[in-house]
């Protein structure tokens, strides 16, 4: 109900007196387009009564508020497109996601191209049609009765029994309403303020997200401001198309995902292992430059450790189903010992801190640092898994840090300082940090130590010199944490190492330390993935270089072409060199002719391709030929191999002559 009488409302920073009641739309000038603003920071309805104290903002065009609202609005006419076209289609859920929005459809028939084709050029009617979005407040029984042939909106309405529901009304020029869907808006003013739009694909998904519930079609679209906008984001995903490093992976025959394995389980081909295992090498020692311990644990666990430590409880549905085992019976058949459940590992902090607790640990210890390259599999839904960026069974770098809770400040920023280099390594220059604090429906430990270690994290993040921002109730059950989003060629973010404090473990576990005054304390416990996991990481690099990976990491680091067969004794001889100082490298001495072989090299990305002729075997020289199509030519023979080592050693980027001039 709204209020009256006078009130101190703040209308985008200055504060007025006005008479109420009094609606959004009253106050603010709605350039944007939208029939929206922000009401106390949220974003409304511009027909929301305001009551005293409110503070009411403009969404200002162009605003990535501007932009959500009008996917949104988009996401509505699609739906009302598709009942249009397809009157017997039952309404799901449409929400906006990062560069678009999706609607769910249960349909007879799977929607085709041709489908989607009808139904964008349904929706440019409907959008030139500058149909009002006029929002209704409707009771329970009411929006049952108005949505009686629409079975999951009717369980949507029950699932929000007591609360407000709203309808929106589609009104044409003539003021008679053409559609209408239960919906918690805002939209658009009206149709025709929604800018240029396109349909993607379509896809199954569960209604609910549960695979027990129907399947369902999804929609995929996008919505810009202009058609430049749209066309700009269309060539952007054709590029990442390119990139897409499943592409890539097959056609450099780096890895594969055989039907035989099942879903999100990959095999790597002796290139793509070349490249994990350099990333492994330098990993290991970097770690142990920086004092980390090295340990090995089993893929497979009987199931009271996940008892201990709560993922049984938490994290179930995300592990593979137990194994019964260990069985036995007696002569006559009787269960003399009842089977155990025997769980493949999804996490491998509760074996690291069996490694912790198998003795008592000193202060004079600590910080421990315990790492290990440790496989995890982790039960996916198969419709979720994607190449090597979500697997089943995959491998992560995984340390755990036990230090004092004097030691935590220090040690986290040593530790972030030792990822961001590690990062730049890898040519990754462009991060950001973001910090996930408490959530106050599922956390554990007190409100004082979270407090405290968000404190911490803060300072760390801070003093790293990077940005930081909030992801507020973003944390686990057992502690807050940083992670840092890297920002890749094309733009996009991925969140990859992450540092994370656990409050749960040490205490489910009973980890302690004998302190310096004789006392038995409990250690800090951090997390520390760096890659992530080392096949996603992998996964990010290829579609960041676009296969063409610096130097020390391309999975053919040097490819020997011949101008004739004469020349191939001569470049094996300086191959079999390369390969003794333990560069990977490869020859063609195919029949090909040579212009053939040249093309094909650009298909293996190698850094360096080296030439030779009669010429150069009189001349004791080769060319080098870079992935651009440029040159060095004439480059005696003894060079080459202090050349691409010392590139390798500066773990430099060669796609050009110019690239490896400074090391002539």
């Amino acid at each position: 109900m709204s209020q009256s009488g006078q009130a101190k409302i703040k209308v985008n920073g200055s504060e007025k007196l006005v008479d109420l009641p009094l609606s959004a739309k009253d106050v603010i000038k709605g350039q944007s387009g939208c029939a929206a603003a922000k009401i106390n920071g949220e974003i409304k309805d511009w027909l929301t009564p305001l009551k005293d104290g409110d503070e009411v903002e403009d969404i200002l065009p162009g605003s990535q508020e501007a932009l959500a609202v009008m996917r949104h609005s988009a996401t509505h006419v699609m739906a009302q497109a598709v009942t249009d076209l397809y009157p017997e289609a039952k309404l799901g859920v449409g929400p906006v996601i990062e560069d678009g929005f999706y609607y769910d459809f249960d349909v007879k028939t799977p929607f085709t191209p041709e489908d989607l084709e009808k139904i964008e050029k349904k929706m440019k009617e409907i959008i030139a049609q500058k149909q009002k979005f006029v929002r209704r407040e409707v009771g329970f029984e009411e929006a049952l009765r108005e949505e009686a042939s629409q079975p999951y909106k009717i369980e949507l309405i029950k699932d929000k029994e007591g609360q407000t529901l709203t309808m929106y009304d589609n009104v044409d020029q003539s003021g008679k309403t053409v559609w209408q869907d239960l919906c918690r808006g805002p939209h658009m003013q009206d149709t025709g303020k929604i800018g240029a739009v396109k349909l993607l694909r379509t896809a199954s998904a569960y209604w609910k997200g549960n695979e027990n519930n129907p399947s369902m079609q999804r929609i995929y679209g996008t919505a810009w401001f202009t058609k430049d906008d749209l066309d700009a984001y269309i060539k952007r995903r054709e590029e990442i198309a390119k990139r897409d490093h499943r592409k890539i992976g097959e056609a450099m025959d780096l890895f594969s995902f055989p039907t035989e394995l099942g879903a999100g389980l990959a095999v790597f081909h002796p290139k793509g292992a070349a490249v994990i295992e350099t990333m492994k090498d330098y990993s290991r020692r970097m770690h142990l430059k920086n004092g980390y311990s090295f340990v090995q644990t089993p893929h497979v666990t009987k199931g009271d450790l996940y008892k201990t430590s709560g993922h049984l409880n938490w994290y179930s549905d995300s592990m593979y189903p137990p194994m019964h085992l260990d069985e036995l019976k007696n002569s006559e058949g009787e269960v003399i010992r009842q089977a155990q459940n025997y769980y493949l590992k999804p996490m491998n902090c509760p074996m690291h801190n069996l490694i912790y607790m198998s003795r008592q640990r000193s202060y004079k210890e600590l910080p421990l640092r315990l790492f290990e390259f440790g496989t995890v599999y982790r039960y996916e839904k198969s419709g979720e898994v994607q190449g090597l960026t979500r697997m089943r069974g995959f491998t992560q770098d995984d340390s755990h840090i036990y230090c004092t809770p004097e030691q935590m400040e220090e040690e986290l920023s040593n530790t972030l300082n030792f990822i961001l280099t590690v990062l730049r390594d890898f040519g990754l220059k462009d991060f950001y940090l973001e910090l996930s604090t408490k959530n106050p429906n599922k956390y554990v430990g007190s409100d004082e130590i979270w407090q405290k270690a968000e404190d911490t994290l803060r300072r760390v993040g801070e003093a790293s010199g990077l940005s930081l921002k909030l992801d507020e109730e973003g944390a686990a059950f057992y502690g807050p944490k940083i992670s840092v989003e890297i920002k890749d060629a094309l733009g996009r973010f991925w969140q990859l190492s992450t540092l994370q404090l656990d409050f749960n473990e040490p205490r489910l576990f009973g980890l302690e330390y004998v302190s310096k005054e004789g006392e038995h304390k409990e250690p800090v416990m951090i997390h520390r993935a760096l890659f992530g996991s080392i096949e996603r990481f992998f996964a990010i690099l290829l579609e960041h270089y676009a296969g063409a990976l610096p130097a020390w990491l391309a999975p053919t680091q040097v490819l020997f072409i011949p101008v004739t067969d004469h020349s191939q004794d001569y470049l094996s001889s300086i191959a079999k060199e390369l390969e003794s100082c333990e560069l990977r490298v490869e020859k063609d001495f195919s029949s090909d002719r040579f212009g053939k072989k040249i093309r094909n090299s650009v298909q293996t990305k190698a850094p360096f391709v080296l030439i030779a002729g009669p010429k150069d075997e009189e001349a004791k020289t080769v060319s080098f030929r870079f992935r651009d199509g440029s040159q060095l030519n004439s480059i005696p023979k003894e060079k080459v191999s202090d050349l691409i080592e010392r590139a390798c050693k500066d773990k430099i980027q060669v796609n050009t002559a110019e690239d490896l001039k400074s090391y002539m």
